[in-house]
C-alpha cells in the first residue's frame, strides 16, 4: 500500500529583520531592486499559516493566471491579495504586506508550474524550495536580514492580522488553519 507523501515544503522562507521595521517602504524598495521576477514577494510573517494553505493560495493563483481572471496586474499582487481574502489590493498590502513593527516576514517565490486539467494532476516539484535557495538567499542578505528555522504555522495573530478574528478573540488550535482557507476563499466574494 503506498503512503500518502507529505506536503512539500512551499519555497517560502522565514526571515527575522535585525530590528523592526520603522520604514516598510525602504524594506520593499530594497527587496523589489533585487529579487529575479514579479514572482518574488514579501509576506507577512503571521499571514502564511501553513505549507497547505500556501499551496492552495498558489493553486487558486495559477488558475486565475490561466485563465486571465486576476484582478491585480501581477503574480505576487494576487498572492498577496489571495492570502489577504479581499478584493481590494490597498487592503490586501496593509494585511498580508510587511508594515511598521514588524520584525519578521516570508520571502516567497511562487513557482510557476503547469495546472493538470483534472484534480490531482498537478505536479508539485518536491525540490521547489531547494531550486530557489540560492535565489532567496541573496535576497535575504541584501535585507540585511537573518533566515529563520522555522516553518509558517497558524495562530490568531494571523488571523487578526488579516481581518479573521477581532483584536483579543481565539479559535481552537485545532481549527485555525480551516479559518485561514475559508478567508482566502472569500477573495473574491
Amino acid at each position: 500500500m503506498d503512503k500518502p507523501s507529505p506536503m512539500p515544503w512551499f519555497p517560502a522562507w522565514g526571515i527575522e529583520f535585525s530590528e523592526s521595521i520603522d520604514n516598510p517602504s525602504s524594506i520593499v524598495s530594497v527587496f523589489n531592486e533585487w529579487r529575479p521576477s514579479d514572482r518574488w514577494l514579501l509576506l507577512s510573517y503571521h499571514a502564511a499559516c501553513s505549507e497547505v494553505r500556501l499551496w492552495t493560495v498558489w493553486s487558486a493563483l495559477r488558475r486565475r493566471e490561466e485563465s486571465g481572471r486576476m484582478v491585480a496586474r501581477s503574480p505576487d499582487a494576487e498572492f498577496l491579495r489571495l492570502i489577504s481574502g479581499t478584493r481590494q489590493l490597498s487592503i490586501a498590502f496593509e494585511r498580508a504586506g510587511v508594515s511598521k513593527g514588524d520584525e519578521s516576514a516570508w520571502i516567497v517565490y511562487i513557482p510557476d508550474y503547469d495546472l493538470g486539467e483534472d484534480f490531482g494532476e498537478t505536479e508539485i516539484h518536491t525540490s521547489a524550495y531547494s531550486d530557489n535557495d540560492l535565489f532567496a538567499t541573496r535576497l535575504i542578505e541584501h535585507l540585511g536580514a537573518n533566515l529563520l528555522a522555522k516553518r509558517p504555522i497558524p495562530s490568531d495573530e494571523g488571523l487578526i492580522r488579516l481581518g479573521a478574528l477581532e483584536t483579543g478573540e481565539s479559535i481552537e488550535a485545532s481549527s485555525r488553519e480551516n479559518v485561514f482557507l475559508t478567508h482566502s476563499a472569500l477573495a473574491d466574494m
